[in-house]
């Protein structure tokens, strides 16, 4: 019981902050001694710390209390077909490391865990260098990620099969912090939900763009995994037939028209004489600059495109209602050219005149990464508190 306190004041204190103890004691129904017992508890974890007194209010000063962000972090890694990104942040989520390193994973996947491990390593030892203690550790992967964090089908990376989550603990030798991995869009929902610019609303969806497409969902504000884990695979959604061909072998996925290949292939269709591409950033990079002076050939291929996502994204206000579609990843810089022909589409194909607003995500491309350190922090506010000193 008194964890399940201690983790209702944390969890109070990050959505009001500043705030009294007082303040916690009216809004929770807990009593202000016990309130006060909680807070001095929280007090010596180093979760939280008191920022002096104000005096505009009715009776005594309070003294203020708001997250302790110094002594901790939490590290998220992103692995994505054409690179990696790991994120740090402290207890309040601001960002303390944002890193991106181009790195083709499509090889052995021992040489990819030692990869992830690396600069896993490297993170953890900038972070822990500044006198933080980490909280944990998020790898978010572009696959089917099962209950026991196994990596059963990554088709991007070249996985068919993978205990990702017990090579890195053995590659980062038995760490004292949590190691766990988990489904980029899920993880993109997951930072959506705490940190994002719609952090309010309890039905989502983050279209998490990349070499695939996966849908992160929460529904009620829980994620949506499925019986499977296979929730929000929505890459592999046939729009079309006669379409053109998609990894998976069928024809006319989402994958096939929107995906980063497909979508540079057929804005950039001189990059076909470099050979294959290794770093899809440079490419949006290119893009973007195209679309902005008006090339025909670009403006087209994300017209294209968006007409095809807004085909997948009138499907998910069907089924699921949310409130909000949020545009995230590789589709978030191009959002300027993709959104207008995804909203005529979703316009001309949705059921009910009300449905759910489509919007680009603040998170930026690195959202999964974010959403992986986002995970650590809510293992601590379910109730995995760091030791008394």
């Amino acid at each position: 019981m008194r964890t399940t306190n201690l983790t209702v004041v944390l969890r109070y204190v990050r959505a009001h902050a500043p705030c009294s103890r007082a303040d916690i004691a009216a809004s929770t129904g807990l009593n202000k001694a016990t309130v006060s017992s909680l807070v001095t508890d929280l007090l010596e974890r180093r979760l939280l710390r008191e920022t002096g007194l104000v005096a505009n209010r009715i009776g005594r000063p309070a003294t203020m209390l708001t997250l302790e962000s110094r002594p901790y972090a939490a590290v998220g890694i992103e692995v994505a077909a054409d690179h990696m990104t790991a994120v740090a942040i402290d207890l309040a989520g601001e960002r303390l490391l944002s890193w991106r390193r181009a790195s083709p994973l499509t090889g052995p996947p021992g040489k990819a865990v030692a990869a992830v491990a690396a600069l896993a390593g490297r993170v953890v030892g900038k972070v822990t260098g500044q006198g933080r203690q980490i909280l944990g550790l998020t790898v978010a992967v572009p696959g089917l990620v099962a209950a026991d964090d196994t990596v059963r089908f990554a088709p991007h990376v070249g996985w068919p099969e993978l205990d990702l989550r017990a090579q890195l603990v053995k590659a980062l030798r038995r760490p004292a912090y949590d190691v766990a991995v988990d489904n980029d869009a899920n993880l993109a929902a997951l930072a959506e939900q705490r940190d994002g610019g719609y952090a309010d609303i309890p039905d989502l969806v983050h279209l998490l763009g990349g070499v695939g497409v996966g849908a992160g969902i929460i529904v009620e504000g829980r994620p949506l995994r499925g019986g499977h884990g296979r929730a929000g695979q929505i890459g592999h959604l046939q729009l079309d037939p006669g379409g053109p061909e998609c990894g998976c072998g069928r024809r006319g996925c989402l994958d096939a028209y929107v995906g980063l290949p497909a979508l540079v292939r057929r804005a950039l269709p001189d990059t076909a004489a470099d050979g294959p591409v290794v770093d899809y950033a440079p490419e949006i990079e290119r893009i973007v600059a195209l679309a902005g002076a008006g090339d025909a050939t670009v403006t087209g291929a994300l017209a294209e495109a968006g007409a095809r996502l807004g085909h997948a994204v009138a499907t998910l206000l069907d089924l699921l209602d949310p409130r909000v579609v949020l545009l995230g990843g590789s589709f978030a810089p191009l959002a300027p050219w993709l959104l207008p022909a995804v909203e005529a589409e979703v316009g001309a194909r949705v059921t009910t005149p009300d449905a759910g607003r489509i919007a680009v995500s603040t998170l930026g491309p690195g959202a999964a990464a974010v959403g992986g350190a986002a995970r650590a922090l809510d293992r601590v506010e379910a109730g995995h508190l760091p030791a008394l000193p």
